[in-house]
């Protein structure tokens, strides 16, 4: 598959889980849950010192996403990303999306290994998805 069939096949998820959502807005954790949002799309928020984020109820792990969240943003600093991957394979989770310095070696040749569509090549969800700042 080229990049764009993967973009293609992760954003055609019902929901997404969102690893490192933030209630903080400056950091990129909750741009990627607000440029969802802008986008009309599902969006479940993942933290565990959060109840909720601009007003999304979160879960406290990538195992407690609903069944119909299949694709997880990667918002997470590496070794937490290696983490991440492989509780996604074990939830069901076919398509992972690793923002901009998420990506880890070893979390993609995981994801590889187990046939899991990994986006990691330094593509952007707001850049894609065109996310804009509301002020």
């Amino acid at each position: 598959m080229d990049m764009q069939q993967r973009i293609d096949q992760f954003l055609a998820a019902k929901a997404f889980g969102v690893a490192g959502a933030s209630t903080n807005r400056d950091k990129y954790g909750n741009k990627v849950l607000r440029c969802y949002l802008q986008n009309q799309l599902k969006a479940v928020p993942i933290n565990p010192r959060a109840t909720t984020i601009e007003g999304v109820p979160c879960v406290d792990s990538v195992l407690a996403l609903p069944d119909e969240a299949t694709s997880l943003s990667v918002i997470t600093p590496p070794k937490i990303t290696e983490q991440l991957v492989e509780q996604a394979m074990a939830r069901g989770i076919r398509n992972i999306w690793m923002q901009p310095g998420a990506e880890s070696p070893q979390a993609i040749a995981f994801c590889e290994a187990n046939g899991i569509n990994v986006i990691a090549d330094g593509s952007c969800l707001l850049v894609v998805l065109r996310y804009h700042e509301a002020h």
